[in-house]
């Protein structure tokens, strides 16, 4: 799972980073407002951290911005303004959740999936497709109730088709949900990627859309 973290504190922010990372989200940071509106317009989140407290433009300009833009991807709002005042504000701007730091990063990784489970229609908390099932707190992957080994890139790719199950994925939405900023992408490495999940899980699991991209059918999920 891919996500924005926007905040200009240098400490705080390399903390936040790696600690998602350790829960298994994917993590790009940037330290201004006109970056995190930037990124966040290029719809390659599945969702966003934003301080309001930025350089160059406020967060809660960018908020606005984006909403108004009727971009939806889920943001939630992590900031020292604790006034209800605040926090009224921001909801009533778009936000879809509000922290005051300092926060326990279980506590924000939790808020996190929530918030993309509810962006995709998903009320459960562990996803399923026939005998598959994918648990994202607990970064664990069941096959007919036996545990499966997949590797970080195996597990990103299947979580990111159960969330959109039923919905066409093109090979570019599918690097996106899977790599960061910087790793380089060898041409034909979703199809590596999908050949070990079928292998691993079910052959017919996801399907081949010639020409446009790949599908796990609603049906299924």
């Amino acid at each position: 799972m891919r996500i924005l973290l926007a905040e200009d504190d240098d400490i705080l922010g390399s903390g936040l980073r790696a600690g998602l990372m350790q829960h298994g989200f994917q993590v790009d940071w940037v330290r201004d407002g006109i970056a995190a509106e930037r990124e966040l317009a290029s719809g390659a989140y599945q969702a966003g951290v934003l301080d309001l407290g930025l350089p160059r433009q406020d967060g809660m300009d960018v908020l606005q911005h984006l909403r108004r833009q009727r971009i939806n991807t889920p943001l939630l709002v992590l900031t020292a303004r604790d006034a209800i005042a605040a926090r009224v504000a921001g909801l009533d701007a778009g936000a879809d959740d509000y922290l005051i730091k300092p926060i326990d990063l279980h506590e924000l990784a939790a808020r996190l999936r929530a918030l993309v489970r509810r962006a995709h229609g998903q009320p459960q908390a562990r996803l399923r497709s026939g005998n598959v099932e994918l648990d994202p707190a607990a970064h664990q992957v069941w096959l007919d109730g036996r545990p499966v080994e997949l590797s970080q890139r195996e597990y990103d790719l299947l979580h990111a088709f159960l969330l959109n199950a039923g919905r066409v994925l093109s090979r570019e939405q599918l690097e996106q949900h899977l790599y960061r900023w910087g790793h380089e992408v060898q041409s034909n490495a979703i199809e590596v990627h999908i050949s070990h999940l079928r292998r691993k899980l079910r052959p017919e699991l996801i399907e081949t859309v010639r020409g446009v991209g790949y599908l796990l059918p609603r049906g299924e999920a």
